[in-house]
């Protein structure tokens, strides 16, 4: 991989949880109306919501982070269209609805049944430009095998794609192939849809029909294979480029729509999860970190915080929401 353009920097982390360091920071999304910034501890006990209150335009806390306890755990959701307080998510086995207010969850499909639950999980998702919500999983088998080390034996990993419609229908989009399915966002045009394989160590690229909410032409976009990092949750800008949070790399790359590295954004955090704009012209990205959990945690890494970074000259735009 060529060397990056530019190089920045988070600084410290804005916002230290109160309860001391989140297990794995996830899904953040950030509302315009209240100005709010939403994520999840997903692997805390029980699982966590954070939802802070924060400036439009410095992107600073404005009061303290309300916490709701969840009954499963949730690692990416959506907020819902003419559903206000209601956002739609993936839980470990499927989609759900989750109440703002009360934390409540309601199951609308249990996708992997109770005896796969040690098997597989669902990760990461997001909603396309039509409304509907895409959600990729886990393969826990295959992610104990080191990178491209899978024996022949053992097949495809098993981590599916879906897609949930508004309407209720349910799609299974790849029906197998990933480890850890990451990262689900589109270009501006609507053209390309993108979608990272953590564990498998690549960012892939698909034709996407918007109208239909098909996809195709599956090929690779960038490689990590031989790095330490694994692509994690990614956002897109207005000009196309891909904001890729590098777990365990302790970075976000910046890529060209055509893969190329364009700049490097540094954390005092080794592991960061996930990236999402906001502020009042989505200019400011915020960032959710995972804690050290290896047998000898570094004592200066400053994982399980919450970082912002103003990106002077670039935007990006609204997550979508869920169409029903």
């Amino acid at each position: 991989m060529e060397l990056p353009i530019e190089s920045l920097s988070t600084g410290p982390p804005f916002y230290l949880t109160p309860k001391g360091r989140m297990t794995l920071g996830e899904g953040p999304i950030y509302r315009a109306s209240d100005s709010t910034l939403h994520w999840f501890d997903c692997l805390s006990s029980p699982s966590e919501l954070y939802i802070l209150p924060v400036d439009p335009e410095t992107g600073v806390p404005t009061g303290a982070a309300r916490v709701q306890a969840l009954k499963d755990s949730i690692s990416v959701a959506a907020f819902r269209k003419d559903q206000p307080g209601s956002y739609i998510g993936a839980y470990h086995q499927g989609i759900c609805l989750l109440d703002e207010a009360t934390g409540e969850l309601e199951v609308i499909r249990e996708i992997i049944p109770s005896s796969e639950r040690e098997h597989r999980r669902f990760n990461d998702g997001g909603v396309d430009a039509a409304g509907r919500f895409w959600l990729a999983e886990i393969d826990f088998a295959a992610m104990k095998f080191p990178p491209g080390e899978i024996p022949s034996g053992y097949g495809a990993p098993k981590g599916r794609l879906w897609r949930y419609d508004p309407d209720g229908s349910l799609h299974l989009m790849l029906p197998e192939g990933l480890i850890c399915g990451n990262g689900v966002k589109w270009s501006p045009d609507n053209s390309k849809m993108y979608l990272n394989d953590s564990s498998g160590k690549k960012i892939y690229v698909f034709d996407f029909d918007l109208l239909s909410g098909n996809i195709s032409n599956q090929r690779t976009l960038v490689d990590f294979q031989g790095l330490d990092g694994e692509p994690d949750g990614m956002v897109v800008d207005t000009k196309g480029n891909l904001w890729v949070a590098i777990y365990a790399m302790g970075s976000v790359i910046v890529f060209s729509p055509a893969g190329g590295r364009l700049k490097e954004i540094k954390l005092p955090a080794r592991y960061p999860t996930c990236p999402t704009w906001g502020g009042k012209n989505h200019d400011i990205l915020y960032i959710t970190t995972a804690k050290d959990r290896t047998d000898k945690p570094d004592p200066n890494d400053h994982g399980g915080h919450m970082y912002m970074l103003h990106a002077a000259g670039v935007r990006g735009h609204a997550k979508y929401e869920f169409d029903g």
